[in-house]
């Protein structure tokens, strides 16, 4: 029952995360910016709903049903995490890139002290969802699959952002 509402619980940001992208996405458009990476989106679309496939099919084999409290309590400070990087990003977050010539990067919040904090969430997300339920072959699976696809990624962003 614990799996059923965290992937649940898991399922639905994920979907909320969309529509909030989705929003951003018009603002953004309306406001002169231009899409980078095109080509790889589809695959970062569909690596985090093979994540969340895996995640369901490795726990429906497993033969017992355990998690770790520990990894819990540290994807919900992952989550708070989030949150300042979304309310720092504000308008300018999204799923996707985008960038408007000429205006200022933010500087603000986690963003003041790294580059690319929302990818840290996503590499800690990969690893830390899994591990909560013991779903070790999703953990490594993903998180490998996940830095082939953060190393394209952060690659285009940044090529977004010296342009």
């Amino acid at each position: 029952m614990t799996f059923i509402l965290f992937i649940s619980f898991v399922i639905l940001l994920r979907v909320g995360e969309l529509v909030l992208s989705k929003s951003n996405e018009k603002w953004l458009l309306q406001n002169g910016a231009i899409e980078y990476g095109k080509k790889h989106y589809p695959f970062i679309v569909a690596l985090h709903l093979f994540f969340i496939i895996s995640l369901i099919i490795e726990y429906s084999t497993r033969q017992t049903a355990s998690f770790n409290l520990f990894f819990i309590i540290l994807y919900f400070l992952i989550l708070a995490f989030k949150v300042w990087v979304l309310l720092s990003l504000g308008k300018f977050w999204n799923t996707k890139i985008y960038h408007i010539s000429n205006l200022p990067l933010v500087k603000k919040g986690p963003y003041r002290y790294i580059n690319h904090p929302n990818y840290m969430i996503v590499i800690a997300e990969i690893a830390v969802i899994p591990l909560a339920f013991h779903l070790y072959f999703t953990a490594i699976a993903f998180t490998i699959l996940n830095a082939m696809m953060l190393f394209v990624r952060i690659k285009e962003e940044n090529r977004a952002l010296r342009e």
